[in-house]
């Protein structure tokens, strides 16, 4: 390899929320990227990335064991994205959720050479229902309370354990505009509320979590590709430190900048999602990475890009 020729990337799920940025953050960044993905949504995502030559798609299931023989070996690193996120997803689609969230992950790692680096995202909410007042560190024991997270801590512990060296990334709450929009998420979802209806009604408003900016989630798995020699056998937790918040301060943030937002805490009701948990992401910071979007910088791009839609009647289509 030439000295200034950046490495291949396979990103499996690449159409998704995160891999559709990811996908076009390494191409600024000058590596080779192909996507691996089945348009199961009919995703249109990465449509903008065809005219440049270092991008490739494929189309397939990252549960075929043929097709990933076939294409594992051309790649440097491998970033395992594709997924059933989320917990109401999992238990509609339980199969899937085990299939690919933990089956498959386990099987490209079986695939993979020990050569090729392989970064794989999985997510704080194994924490489960901590109190909110004890950091978690990456030594904290994983207690997952929904299916989407049993799977994928099991797929880390797989990869953690192998003989093949991997990094996993603890991934916060993600927020943030993307190709592929996702309302859902946390921030995402209390910025479209307030612009679109002007109230939101919080369920367990003191119950907390931790939140990353999607620029900075990409950002930290290219950290991980440069540092992989030194960072490898290792899970990071990847969150802002001064986003540790419950979901009422979360609110009255956004609140801030959307004075006209009503917020109606509910004593009586639970929200069925029991996470409750806040989060140490030093040992990342200790490896040279530091974010660097602000959670208000966030919001505020979240204005911008909700008002758009909203505006010319798109919302539907997020």
């Amino acid at each position: 390899m030439g000295e200034n020729k950046k490495e291949s990337v396979l990103i499996t799920g690449g159409s998704g929320y995160l891999g559709s940025f990811l996908s076009g953050y390494l191409l600024e960044k000058g590596y080779s990227v192909s996507c691996l993905d089945n348009l199961s949504y009919g995703q249109k995502s990465l449509l903008h990335h065809v005219s440049n030559p270092n991008f490739n798609f494929i189309y397939g299931d990252v549960r075929n064991r043929k097709l990933l023989e076939k294409i594992l070996p051309g790649f440097d690193v491998i970033i395992p994205l594709a997924a059933v996120v989320g917990m109401p997803a999992c238990d509609l689609k339980p199969f899937d959720a085990e299939s690919i969230n933990r089956d498959a992950v386990i099987l490209i790692n079986e695939l993979r050479g020990h050569n090729q680096k392989l970064i794989y995202p999985t997510t704080n909410s194994g924490y489960g229902t901590k109190s909110g007042e004890v950091y978690c560190t990456e030594e904290t024991p994983l207690d997952p309370i929904s299916l989407y997270g049993k799977t994928k801590t099991e797929a880390e512990a797989h990869l953690l354990k192998s003989e093949k060296p991997a990094i996993t990334l603890r991934l916060a709450t993600v927020f943030g505009v993307s190709p592929r929009m996702r309302t859902d998420l946390l921030v995402n979802d209390f910025v479209f509320k307030a612009l679109r209806d002007g109230y939101i009604i919080i369920y367990e408003k003191d119950f907390k979590r931790n939140y990353i900016h999607i620029k900075d989630v990409a950002r930290a798995f290219e950290h991980c590709i440069k540092n992989f020699e030194y960072m490898k056998g290792n899970a990071y937790n990847v969150g802002l430190e001064e986003a540790n918040l419950s979901k009422a301060e979360l609110a009255e943030k956004i609140k801030r900048h959307i004075p006209k937002f009503e917020i109606i805490y509910m004593e009586v009701g639970e929200d069925p999602d029991k996470r409750n948990y806040i989060v140490s992401n030093k040992k990342i910071m200790n490896a040279g990475f530091m974010p660097i979007v602000s959670l208000d910088e966030g919001i505020e791009e979240l204005i911008r890009g909700y008002s758009i839609l909203l505006k010319n009647n798109l919302y539907q289509n997020v």
